[in-house]
């Protein structure tokens, strides 16, 4: 399973890319939510922070030059910052939040970014589509 899921889950995201051309979320983010699709409290976590990174540039992007590889940096930068305050920050006020974990450092600013390029809703359902995909094949080759 270390190899096929997210093998299958590229190969999706690559097909699903080239019929529509619509990004979901990045090459390899369906795959990392296809592994946590039974923790749905993990997804919700992620796609926040994701949503909060993006507003997060909305706002300061009125003042900061950010575009190109600036964007990008800083998104993956506050999609970090956000998973770290997760991390440490809401156990402390919620007793559930640790299942409100964000998956990672870097996917809620890859998401973040696909929403700044295509939209976010664009971007949300192609993800949640490539993502069911990924799962459905992976359950009938009993790799879930």
């Amino acid at each position: 399973m270390a190899f096929e899921l997210p093998f299958i889950g590229l190969v999706l995201t690559l097909i699903f890319i080239s019929v529509t051309g619509v990004y979901p979320g990045g090459l390899i983010i369906p795959s990392y939510l296809t592994l946590f699709i039974d923790q749905p409290l993990r997804l919700a976590g992620t796609l926040t922070a994701a949503v909060v990174t993006f507003l997060c540039y909305r706002l300061l992007s009125r003042w900061w030059i950010l575009f190109g590889r600036r964007r990008f940096i800083f998104m993956i930068m506050t999609g970090a910052m956000w998973a770290q305050f997760a991390l440490i920050v809401l156990p402390q006020f919620f007793n559930s939040s640790m299942e409100f974990r964000i998956i990672g450092w870097i996917i809620p600013g890859l998401i973040a970014n696909q929403f700044e390029r295509q939209g976010v809703l664009i971007t949300i359902l192609s993800l949640i589509t490539v993502t069911i995909a990924t799962y459905i094949i992976a359950l009938l080759l009993g790799l879930k």
